[in-house]
């Protein structure tokens, strides 16, 4: 079992920056594989980035060059910094795990959530 809580969502102008954490507790936290996903409203859930055990990141296109996630493996927090956002970027932001994964930006391959942070972004 893997307990996943968000943290860091609120309000930012375009063109700011927005650092959002995911704290894990668990067995084995440092062996799954960790992804981001955003939701914005009538809209379908999409993986922004994943990083596998291994370390190896996937990016959506459309965060490419803007956002990096990374990973704290001492403290079990997951990072997702947000740079130059757009108000495009405006979504729930929620933290993903598993054991395994094969397409890291794949909704259906994560089987632990957190309960989300909001992330605005105002024009």
């Amino acid at each position: 079992q893997v307990q996943l809580t968000e943290h860091g969502g609120g309000s930012a102008q375009a063109g700011g920056s927005l650092i959002l954490s995911c704290a894990a507790s668990g067995d084995r936290y440092s062996t799954y594989a960790m992804a981001w996903f955003r939701q914005a409203p009538k809209k379908e859930r999409e993986g922004v980035a994943s990083m596998d055990d291994d370390g190896g990141v996937t990016y959506a296109d459309a965060v490419k060059g803007r956002f990096t996630i990374s990973k704290d493996n001492i403290n079990n927090i997951l990072y997702l910094i947000m740079s130059n956002l757009k108000p495009e970027d405006s979504a729930m932001y929620y933290c993903a795990a598993d054991a395994s994964v094969s397409n890291g930006l794949s909704a259906s391959d994560y089987g632990y959530w957190g309960q989300g942070t909001q992330v605005t972004v105002s024009s």
